[in-house]
This record gives structure tokens, sequence and C-alpha cells, in this order.
């Protein structure tokens, strides 16, 4: 079996992990809020933003000098005690590294475009910098590894896939430990992107809610340390799939969704009935919700509590599987009160298939948590973790 032995985080909710479990348990994200620049045509977009000082990136390392590799770099310091004992222990050619992003440095690319086009020198962009390796190409250097590392971007379940990768790498011995995670920025690209597929909500955006009209994009990094050692939280199952559907719609009856979770159940040996609460993917769009409240419905019914956290993150794209990952982990370890879907802007959507959507906050029953991703293109990713004795 393979253990969680760290996490670290930032994004909306908090800039560390302790910040995140706090607010999570409020239902406060300090950083959700109308930010102007970033929407063409319009003043403002409500957006996830981290508004902390970032750690920064010396002359040195200037070819992964972004705020994605920033994100990553204050993700890394919450556990950097657990890297360091494992490096120790095992040696720089044991570590393994897997990141997931969708943006990498996209946003320092867009300022290097826009100064060309003004006829403006951008000294201090470099092609490295955008590119979709980065992130574990940055992590490896900086930590001084000599393991195995590469970068995953499948859309919205990047860093999920992330952590599968992980798994496989320290089950077929390529590895004694692996760093896994993801980063994404904010970004104007993938902003008006998902403004222009008119997927992307006037108002901060509301999961399963009847209003609901698209995503609240957010950005954030998480890091999960994965090892053979016991620890008190483990990686219990995981299941994959792909629709092979359509480009940016899920496939109408979920099958590809419902194939990544059983395979997950599966993997672990569990029941749905074993589950104690499921982080859905619950991105607000009118299609994604319909067809996951679908799915929840047909496996597991009306008996598992489920919510969405986006409406606190914000939708931090290929950093979203390892984030709301990241956040199961904090309600097992801390036995934090499972978080309620919030419609005190409007009500749950009645025409939905009726599944365990929280009004309000309650205890986790059963110490095994779900969480869901499932991407763009039909790309779909289910991690179980468990709080074990």
């Amino acid at each position: 079996m393979i253990y969680i032995s760290a996490i670290g985080m930032i994004n909306a909710l908090g800039n560390n992990a302790a910040d995140v479990a706090a607010n999570l348990t409020r239902g406060v994200s300090p950083g959700m809020r109308p930010r102007a620049g970033w929407l063409q045509g319009f003043p403002e977009a409500v957006l996830g933003g981290v508004d902390a000082e970032l750690p920064p990136i010396p002359d040195s390392f200037s070819a992964h000098r972004t705020r994605n590799n920033q994100l990553l770099l204050a993700a890394l310091a919450q556990i950097q005690p657990q890297v360091d004992e494992a490096i120790a222990r095992y040696g720089r050619d044991r570590i393994a590294v897997v990141m997931g992003t969708s943006t990498s440095g996209l946003n320092e690319g867009d300022a290097h475009v826009n100064l060309s086009l003004n006829q403006q020198p951008s000294p201090h962009w470099q092609y490295p910098q955008q590119e979709l390796g980065d992130p574990s190409r940055f992590l490896n250097r900086w930590l001084g590894l000599a393991g195995p590392a590469f970068t995953l971007s499948t859309a919205c379940s990047s860093s999920a896939r992330a952590i599968i990768s992980g798994r496989r790498l320290i089950e077929a011995g390529l590895a004694d430990v692996a760093i896994v995670g993801g980063s994404d920025t904010l970004s104007r690209m993938p902003v008006n992107g998902f403004n222009s597929l008119e997927s992307l909500s006037p108002t901060l955006c509301q999961p399963f809610g009847r209003d609901r009209s698209g995503i609240t994009i957010g950005e954030g990094a998480a890091l999960m340390v994965l090892t053979r050692e016991p620890q008190p939280i483990a990686l219990l199952g995981v299941g994959e799939s792909s629709d092979a559907w359509h480009i940016s719609a899920p496939h109408p009856q979920g099958e590809g969704a419902i194939r990544a979770i059983t395979q997950a159940l599966n993997d672990a040996g569990l029941q749905p009935d074993d589950v104690g609460y499921i982080n859905l993917h619950g991105t607000a769009t009118p299609l994604n919700d319909q067809i996951e409240s679908r799915v929840v419905h047909d496996l597991f019914g009306e008996r598992v509590p489920c919510s969405s956290t986006k409406h606190l993150t914000g939708h931090t794209l290929g950093a979203a599987g390892i984030t709301e990952a990241a956040i199961a982990t904090l309600i097992l370890q801390m036995q934090l009160p499972l978080p309620p879907q919030d419609f005190s802007r409007g009500e749950i959507d009645p025409t939905l298939p009726a599944c365990g959507v929280l009004r309000e906050a309650q205890p986790l029953a059963r110490p095994v948590i779900l969480s869901n991703s499932f991407a763009f293109g039909g790309n779909n990713a289910s991690i179980l973790l468990g709080r074990v004795s």
C-alpha cells in the first residue's frame, strides 16, 4: 500500500495547509473576489487568487522563473522536512517528481507576446518558462534529484493523474518516494477562453445550484509525498478512464466517469457503501453537474455525503485534482467537518438526479473519501483516500 507522508498547498482558501483547513471549516475563502484586468471587455471577473508574497526564484534558475513555479515553492516549503528526510534515506536517484499543469508559464508567455507586439523588449522571458514540462523539471533541479521526473497535462485531471503515476512508479520499483502535485496560475488565455465557451460564471460559481452558469477559475499549487512507509493516511485505490466522446463535453451517460470510480473501488477492495464522502468535480457548468449527479446517483444513490469545493478554491485547472485530494487528506487527518455546498444565493437544482449533496456541515462517518476529476476530452481520474489504523 502507498501512503501520504506530507502535504503542502496554497490557493484562494489559504497560504498553507493549516490556513486551508481553518477556512474550509469556516466556509470562507479570502482569495475569491472580483479582480480587474483579466477578462477582455469586462471591468472585473470573479477569480480565486493567491494574494500572498511568493518565494523568489534566483537568477541561477531564471529559465524557470514563473509564478507557477513560485506557487510550487510555497507548497514545497511546507513539506521540506519530509523531502529532506527521504533524500537522506533513499538517495537523490530514488525520488520521483510527477507534476500536473494546464498553464505552466503561459502567463509569462502572454506578457512576452504583448511586449513583442508593441515592439518592446522582454529581457526576462525565456522559452522554457512556458513549456508544460517545466514544473517537474524545475522541482527536480531545485531539489538536486536524479530520479524519474515528468509532467502530465490532461486538463482538469492533470494532477490527479500525477498522483496515480507517482504510485505506479513506486509500485514498479522505479522510485522509493514520489513527490506528486500540480500548479496553475491565473492567466488571461484560459479566463478568456472559458468565457468564449460561455462557461465562465459572471458571479461566484454555484455547483449543483439551480442558477449555476459556469466555472470560477482559481490558481494554486499542492504537493504530496507518497511513500511505502506506513502513515495514518493511505492512497487506497485509483481509477482512470477516457470517454473518447467529445473534446469538451462529458459522455451523456457518464460512462467514463463510472469506469474510473468503479476501477478505484475495485482497486481498493471497497464497496460504494464504504465511502464516507465524495469530493465532487463539481465545476458548476450545467452539463458537468448534471452528468456527475447522474453518475453518483447510479453508483451511490443518496447515501454518501458529497460536495464540490470549487466555490472556495476556484477551479484550479491542472492543479484541481491534487488540491482536492489534499483537502480530502486534511479532512481525514484533522477530522474536519465535511464542507457543505453553498446555496446561500439560490437552491439546489431540483432537476438533477438525487445524490447526497450536503446542505450543511456534518462529521465524516466512514474514514474513506473519493475525489473525482473529470476533464475536457473525457479524461477521468478518481482517487480513494482513507485513514488507516
